[in-house]
């Protein structure tokens, strides 16, 4: 079974590699196939959040991580350690068939997506600006979805009548046949 999701996972790489000529593009593919169970870029997931980590960390430490993270972690790296401790002890999977050219292309897809850090505020923050996913009806406006759903109310309420009517003198010409 894994070997077949691996195989389409280097098949989605290579229609990449030959159909796209936008980083971008690349990079994306390779991210949704390859990170994006474990990685958002602007939420923590079960690995940190992606955005702006080309601002924090070199492209050659980036790399080397991808490719092997448990091997910076070994080797002693302050910075590997301290996520590999952040995140629980789950080690990131290695990729060491991406290039450094396949991981630049998935850093410039998590520079396109990243929210800039005014935009990282709490959507509650400002309540007066939010509006609600409805809008409550009110009599002055709606008026006449008032009047239908009372008409349709009324209509309900004659068909039930009519149908007590119409039940209670069949049960009285049947009482009337038995005698």
């Amino acid at each position: 079974m894994t070997n077949k999701k691996l195989f389409a996972c280097l098949i989605v790489l290579f229609i990449s590699l030959f159909v796209y000529a936008n980083p971008v593009e690349d990079g994306k593919i390779i991210f949704t196939s390859r990170c994006a169970a474990c990685h958002n870029v602007n939420k923590v997931l079960t690995g940190p959040a992606l955005a702006g980590v080309d601002q924090r960390r070199s492209m050659e430490w980036i790399t080397k991580f991808i490719q092997s993270s448990q091997s910076l972690v070994k080797s002693g790296d302050k910075d590997a350690v301290a996520l590999f401790q952040q995140f629980n002890r789950v080690p990131m999977p290695d990729h060491p068939d991406l290039t450094s050219d396949h991981i630049k292309s998935i850093v410039e897809y998590i520079k396109s997506e990243s929210k800039p850090v005014g935009e990282q505020v709490a959507p509650f923050a400002k309540p007066g600006k939010r509006e609600p996913g409805y809008k409550p009806l009110s009599l002055q406006k709606d008026y006449l979805i008032f009047l239908v759903y009372l008409a349709i109310v009324g209509m309900l309420i004659a068909v039930l009548l009519f149908a007590v009517h119409v039940n209670s003198l069949k049960q009285k010409t049947q009482n009337k046949k038995s005698w």
